[in-house]
């Protein structure tokens, strides 16, 4: 299903998993599935308002969220509800899996966010990555994770970043 498809809109429910439970689950509107690329679009779902100190989400902002099957990471892009670019959280995650209706994704602590601008390019829960031990049980997957965070950040830095989600 296109995003110019005159089918009715599909309904997923994300889960974001971390460290074998839920940590949030919430339904989005299915843009688009090429079978290894998807996005999704979903008001945010967290409760209240969330400052980071360098960008609020809260709301009436609107997260279009890009997933893949064979990439360790997730892309959201945040626009307020007038629709301004705040800018893109990034979610260093296992591949993406879609069953049915629920798109499951295992969130390994690493995240990164780029301003709209692109000036701010940062790193975030480093700390929470080393304490949750993945190194040491799964090192092919800490070495996946930290590879995906650095292949953002060089994205981000080099300009290329919005070919990744175009």
């Amino acid at each position: 299903m296109s995003a110019n498809s005159s089918d009715p809109a599909r309904q997923l429910d994300v889960v974001l998993v971390k460290a074998g439970r839920t940590k949030i689950r919430y339904t989005a509107e299915l843009l688009f599935d090429d079978g290894t690329h998807l996005a999704v679009r979903a008001p945010w779902a967290g409760d209240g308002v969330r400052d980071f100190g360098f960008v609020r989400f809260e709301r009436g902002d609107v997260f279009t969220e890009y997933y893949w099957r064979d990439r360790w990471y997730a892309v959201k892009e945040v626009r307020d509800g007038a629709g301004q670019l705040k800018g893109w959280y990034c979610d260093i995650t296992r591949p993406a899996t879609l069953s049915g209706a629920e798109l499951v994704v295992e969130d390994l602590d690493l995240d990164l966010w780029i301003s709209a601008d692109g000036t701010d390019v940062r790193r975030l829960d480093e700390d929470e990555f080393e304490e949750s031990g993945l190194a040491a049980s799964d090192p092919a997957a800490a070495a996946a994770a930290v590879a995906a965070l650095d292949e953002l950040e060089r994205l981000a830095s080099e300009g290329g970043f919005d070919a990744l989600v175009a």
